[in-house]
């Protein structure tokens, strides 16, 4: 009987065949979802269509494994059925099915990731966000913008950083706005994020925090001081 030695030995031979042919054969569960992880190791498109089949599997954690693996492989065939995974009744495989969307940056995602900005769950919604920062598409920064007023730290939090990733003007107002917000995190990204986006009408609103911030804190003040370094730079 195969076991994980002779599985991890078939993964540093680059043996994808191998590797696939036990994904088929075996019936133990535990082996197909150890060899789904080493065939996200390999990276090997061979593996894009078998790992497909596996996004049904009755066993959520092999639909999440299968995904992840699609995502790290980056095929363009993984696009739709990923898709549709993120209507997953898991939050596990949700959550990996949008990390995954955002690893492969195909732009049929977009849409399906912005709807799906309303799921209950706050690991899915977190990797929803960073995923639509992956792929860059502006469309997604009026959406973002909004999450920085909710009840969450956490996603406000996320939402700060992909805001910056994306480098849109359009989000300076919520970002500024967020340099007030009552935890310290989402205050730290926004920072970080205005100094990402660079956009000169910030400096002042900067300036101001970092004002009525002395003393509070280093991380926060520290933050505030390399945004404006940092779009002060890019004036030059």
């Amino acid at each position: 009987m195969i076991n994980e030695s002779d599985l991890e030995i078939m993964r540093d031979k680059k043996d994808v065949e191998g590797l696939i042919n036990v994904l088929k054969t075996s019936n133990d569960y535990k082996i197909q979802e150890n060899v789904i992880y080493l065939l996200g190791d390999v990276c090997d498109s061979q593996a894009v269509e078998p790992l497909l089949k596996f996004l049904r599997h009755g066993k959520w954690s092999i639909r999440k494994a299968s995904a992840l693996s699609l995502g790290r492989i980056g095929d363009e065939r993984a696009v739709e059925p990923l898709i549709n995974l993120l209507r997953d009744d898991y939050w596990h495989v949700r959550e990996i099915a949008a990390l995954s969307l955002g690893m492969i940056g195909d732009e049929r995602a977009v849409d399906p990731i912005i709807k799906t900005l309303e799921d209950g769950c706050i690991n899915v919604r977190c990797e929803i966000v960073d995923a639509l920062a992956n792929l860059g598409n502006k469309k997604a920064v009026e959406p973002l913008t909004k999450i920085l007023k909710e009840d969450d730290y956490i996603l406000r939090a996320c939402t700060a950083i992909s805001l910056g990733k994306l480098g849109d003007d359009r989000a300076v107002q919520s970002l500024v706005s967020a340099l007030a917000d009552e935890n310290f995190f989402v205050r730290v990204n926004a920072a970080n994020a205005l100094g990402m986006i660079g956009d000169e009408s910030a400096i002042p609103y900067l300036e101001e925090a970092l004002t009525l911030s002395k003393g509070e804190s280093e991380g926060f003040e520290k933050a505030l001081k390399d945004a404006i370094v940092r779009i002060k730079s890019r004036k030059k």
